[in-house]
């Protein structure tokens, strides 16, 4: 009997520690918000139907834009009789000024209706969910922040918007601002499901190795949440917590003694709440003295971001360095040079729709003239030599010899041109070679396979010929496709290879190995990358229709000079 009572006693101290306080109660002289029900039909998720939420504080004034919190699983948040109780926690902290006025939109995820009785809907939750990449912060972003915006004044500052979610909502939130973190900025995340339930066990390590981004994030999870098929929940919270940690972000891991449930995220919110918004309206950054234990910090400057080179192009492609560090870069169908002094001037006009560039040991600018079917080289003051007709190029590498080698997507083939203009296939069968690239010894051809998550590396025997290729260098790859869409490629004195790919700019190390991902600085194609500037300490990028620079603490290497890089860590 007292072994009875002693459990029992346990068990309701365990429930006393999570009752919900009086911020998440009514309390006298507390204007009340307004919440309005509505329904939508998603094009992002086809035929899919979904209630939300929109909750409008009482402070709210149309002439002056409101911040913005979402949550995912809207219904159970929303509700004022639930665990979470939002509206009158909102409703308190704003009366008391410890966070700002603030529009909440609670959104359910989708169900795609059954045509008939005898049939069952099928359930997006986990698909919207638990998966990694944009598409659901493309549903927030293009669907239901716009239809909102239609009604009331939200404020467009990311350091404005918040996003929650518990269990499978709380990755989606974590997803959502880690996606485009120029939208949202501060995440709320209750036993967030960090398992292998559809690959977001991934994320640590992506945290580890991605650039800091500007995310201020609330974890909380129980020491006896789930464990089961996908991984322990527990587990992955902790890691997770260790890898924002390491990276220097600003966050926080709450840790209780519940299971899989809102018992103690619910008594925690208000507190969690106030965490998010501290400080408002100083902005979110990303950190940039702190977490100097993360790997990128060997290769990047903290003090240093991506500057706007230049601007208003078509597609920006193929950059390549000569012997001064003027940058060239085309634009569909011509050809500019960025000079040491940052302008942009045209080179060629009617370049053929040329693609990829590279200078070659004789100072001629080596170009891809793919519209044209060939290879020309020209002198640095315009004059044009054909080197092959006849061929899809893509991209190229020029030897210390002036031989070349190019890729050919279509015909899934790589090139070889030597020194007396003869042409022949050196490797076939990649399923579309992008990028090539010359080792800084140039005794390996590495290539781009866009389709895939590899970059080949090949032995360069002395007649030109490719021996003892692998799949060597493996990049990560975006959730919604398995292709890494590796493009252009350079390397620095220590070996290391930069690609430029979906993710950003994966830098590998000379095992092959992703240990670093430089954020691309806008939500666009990113085609290219070269070290340029007389030191070859600044990289620039091909970035859509702008071109960016950096100031990084690694250096480059001449394309057409060999150089031995240092005995790898292995």
């Amino acid at each position: 009997m007292k072994v009875s009572l002693f459990l029992f006693a346990c068990l309701l101290a365990s429930a006393e520690e999570y009752t919900l306080g009086p911020d998440s109660r009514r309390q006298p002289n507390v204007p009340k918000g307004v919440v309005t029900q509505h329904t939508w039909t998603s094009k992002i998720f086809p035929g899919t139907v979904r209630d939300y939420w929109i909750y409008v504080p009482s402070q709210y004034q149309p002439g002056k834009p409101a911040c913005v919190m979402i949550f995912q699983d809207g219904g159970g948040y929303v509700t004022e009789t639930g665990a979470w109780r939002v509206p009158i926690v909102f409703d308190n902290l704003t009366h008391k000024g410890q966070m700002p006025v603030t529009i909440g939109i609670f959104i359910n995820p989708g169900v795609l209706p059954a045509l008939s009785g005898d049939q069952q809907s099928r359930y997006n939750r986990s698909f919207e969910y638990d998966a990694l990449g944009d598409r659901y912060a493309r549903f927030l972003i293009e669907e239901i922040l716009p239809e909102v915006a239609r009604r009331y004044n939200l404020s467009a500052d990311p350091n404005d918007r918040a996003i929650a979610g518990s269990s499978s909502g709380g990755i989606a939130a974590f997803t959502a601002a880690w996606s485009r973190p120029d939208v949202f900025r501060r995440v709320l995340s209750f036993i967030g499901s960090y398992t292998n339930l559809r690959g977001g066990h991934i994320y640590p390590s992506l945290i580890r190795k991605t650039e800091p981004k500007p995310l201020r994030v609330y974890l909380q999870d129980g020491k006896n949440d789930q464990n089961i098929y996908s991984g322990s929940w527990y587990i992955a919270n902790q890691d997770m917590a260790a890898a924002l940690e390491y990276s220097g972000y600003d966050s926080t891991f709450v840790v209780g003694t519940e299971g899989h449930n809102s018992k103690h995220g619910g008594a925690i919110l208000p507190d969690a709440l106030r965490w998010l918004w501290r400080d408002y309206p100083k902005p979110v950054v990303a950190s940039r003295g702190g977490g100097e234990r993360h790997f990128v910090t060997a290769i990047l400057d903290p003090a240093k971001d991506w500057e706007l080179v230049s601007q208003g192009h078509k597609f920006t492609e193929g950059p390549a360095v000569d012997r001064h560090g003027n940058v060239f870069f085309t634009d569909i169908n011509r050809i500019h040079k960025i000079g040491l002094d940052g302008k942009v001037t045209v080179f060629k006009e009617d370049s053929g729709a040329a693609n990829g560039l590279m200078f070659g040991p004789d100072g001629r600018l080596f170009v891809c003239q793919n519209g044209r079917k060939r290879i020309v080289a020209y002198t640095p003051d315009g004059v044009e030599t054909v080197i092959a007709e006849g061929v899809n190029s893509n991209d190229l590498a020029v030897t210390s010899r002036g031989e070349i080698y190019f890729s050919d997507p279509p015909g899934k083939r790589v090139w070889f041109i030597d020194a007396k203009g003869g042409k022949r296939v050196v490797h076939e069968g990649l399923e579309f070679p992008n990028g090539v690239r010359l080792s800084p010894d140039q005794s390996l051809l590495l290539v781009a396979d866009s389709r895939g998550k590899w970059v080949w590396s090949f032995q360069v025997r002395p007649d030109g010929s490719l021996e003892n290729g692998q799949p060597f260098y493996r990049l990560e790859t975006p959730d919604e496709n398995s292709a890494s869409g590796a493009d252009g490629m350079t390397l620095d004195s220590e070996g290391y290879l930069y690609v430029a790919t979906r993710l950003g700019i994966q830098v590998c190390d000379q095992p092959g190995r992703v240990v670093g991902i430089i954020n691309k600085p806008q939500n666009a194609s990113l085609s290219n990358v070269v070290f340029g500037g007389p030191d070859l300490q600044t990289l620039y990028i091909t970035h859509g229709d702008k071109v960016y620079r950096r100031q990084v603490r690694r250096k480059g290497v001449w394309p057409w000079k060999a150089l031995k890089p240092p005995v790898p860590r292995l």
